[in-house]
């Protein structure tokens, strides 16, 4: 249980620091790339364990590292996909206001 807690933190600072990092990050909330990493990080690590690759010798380190890196990469793909269609969405909303 406690590689639950570690990869759950581990994935909430990632998420954090892919939002810090994201140029497009005033146009989604702070906890959006941290809570899809969590998700990402929790439901993999529950496929991991389920599979038995926690008790293996040599590959303990799966439930471990796997979730963080699916984690971590599903909240660059978050932020990006969703950074820069809210960003063409906002322009295309004030440049259509600014139309009338």
């Amino acid at each position: 249980m406690l590689s639950l807690v570690i990869v759950a933190l581990a994935t909430i600072a990632s998420g954090f620091v892919v939002w810090g990092t994201d140029k497009h990050r005033g146009t989604y909330g702070i906890t959006l790339p941290a809570g899809v990493s969590v998700a990402v990080a929790m439901l993999s690590w529950m496929i991991f364990i389920q599979l038995g690759f926690g008790y293996l010798p040599g590959v303990t380190w799966i439930p471990w590292v796997a979730p963080i890196i699916l984690g971590t990469a599903a909240a660059v793909a978050a932020s990006y996909v969703l950074g820069r269609r809210r960003t063409r969405h906002d322009i295309a909303q004030l440049t259509a206001a600014l139309r009338l």
